[in-house]
């Protein structure tokens, strides 16, 4: 995703994009900020509710260990707002091909400052983590797959409905 809710590298789209496209940076005292907040407006679990439709892409180890290769996807991922999420994500190696609708859980937390964190596990044994930051009043998500080291994937996502 340029990707990243989403999510997540060898397996999935990850969500965000750390950079200062969807940070507010107070040059004053450093302090950062998930843009398009309402004035007020704190983040928690609860801000994320309902599905997200995202895209994906970077880079990842090919499967097997046989080099890198780049990757792109797209994927729902529902929020239940308590900090569990499932997903259904189709993606496609340059090398390993194409995965469709291959389905997908994990847990996640939202910080008061929109920032986040989510765990997703692709297959049994494999963890994917990824850095969000929440946009609009919880509409929108920005990801970075931060491990496993070797996958540089990012991701943005929408909100589509509210549950």
């Amino acid at each position: 995703m340029r990707s990243g809710i989403w999510i997540a590298g060898v397996a999935s789209g990850s969500l965000v994009c750390l950079g200062l496209g969807g940070l507010l940076v107070d040059s004053g005292s450093g302090a950062a900020q998930a843009s398009g907040l309402a004035k007020g407006f704190e983040c928690s679990d609860k801000t994320l509710r309902g599905s997200y439709g995202g895209q994906m892409q970077g880079t990842r180890p090919v499967p097997g260990g046989t080099g890198i290769e780049s990757v792109i996807g797209v994927v729902t991922r529902t929020y239940d707002g308590a900090g569990k999420f499932t997903q259904i994500d189709n993606v496609k190696g340059a090398i390993s091909g194409y995965t469709p609708d291959r389905p997908g859980h994990g847990t996640y937390i939202v910080n008061a400052d929109c920032t986040g964190s989510t765990r997703f596990e692709p297959a049994p044994g494999i963890v994917i983590e990824e850095r969000t930051v929440v946009l609009d009043n919880g509409r929108e998500l920005r990801s970075v797959v931060t491990k496993p080291l070797l996958i540089m994937v990012t991701g943005s996502a929408k909100r589509i409905d509210y549950r």
